[in-house]
């Protein structure tokens, strides 16, 4: 079970990077399983992988990886068969899909995205500068300001709020 330090309620912005960081819960690469048309995948992130592809044995290739960083790579080892284009409305769309599944059906994740408040919540992309990672995070200008489109930090804070309305 996780368990988020009350201060969190009060903090003004959220970093996540990496699994085993403190928010590291929030991201599509940590380990909770979910269930998509009958089949069960190990992460968010193989599921959004997946997605990016009409051809079932491409998506039986990528669910069958067993770490989500395998998933990514073998979907980018592939992406000349891709039918989604990254970073396009459709690709967003099946983010919102695979991040509502996460949290939908791992409640105690979704409990734990309501306590995060009103904070805001930014993906950290470090040091790197590609234009992907800039549009599905931010580089950290300063706590509670990043440089970039943070989708994915956008995405969990619309989810939050959705949630927070439902649940009153």
């Amino acid at each position: 079970m996780l368990f988020v330090n009350p201060k969190t309620l009060f903090m003004k912005s959220i970093w996540f990077s990496r699994v085993n960081d403190e928010f590291g819960w929030l991201g599509n690469m940590a380990p909770y399983s979910i269930v998509f048309n009958g089949k069960t995948w190990r992460t968010s992130e193989a599921l959004f992988q997946a997605l990016r592809f009409e051809d079932e044995s491409i998506r039986e290739i990528i669910r069958s990886e067993k770490s989500p960083m395998g998933a990514k790579m073998k979907a980018k080892k592939l992406r000349n068969k891709m039918v989604v284009i990254p970073m396009s409305e459709q690709d967003v769309d099946n983010m919102k899909k695979c991040v509502r599944l996460k949290f939908d059906q791992n409640l105690n994740l979704r409990n734990e995205l309501k306590r995060t408040g009103n904070a805001l919540i930014f993906e950290d992309i470090g040091k790197r500068t590609g234009e992907r990672h800039q549009f599905w995070g931010a580089k950290k200008v300063n706590e509670d300001e990043g440089c970039g489109f943070n989708m994915m930090g956008q995405i969990l804070m619309e989810l939050r709020n959705t949630y927070l309305i439902q649940d009153s």
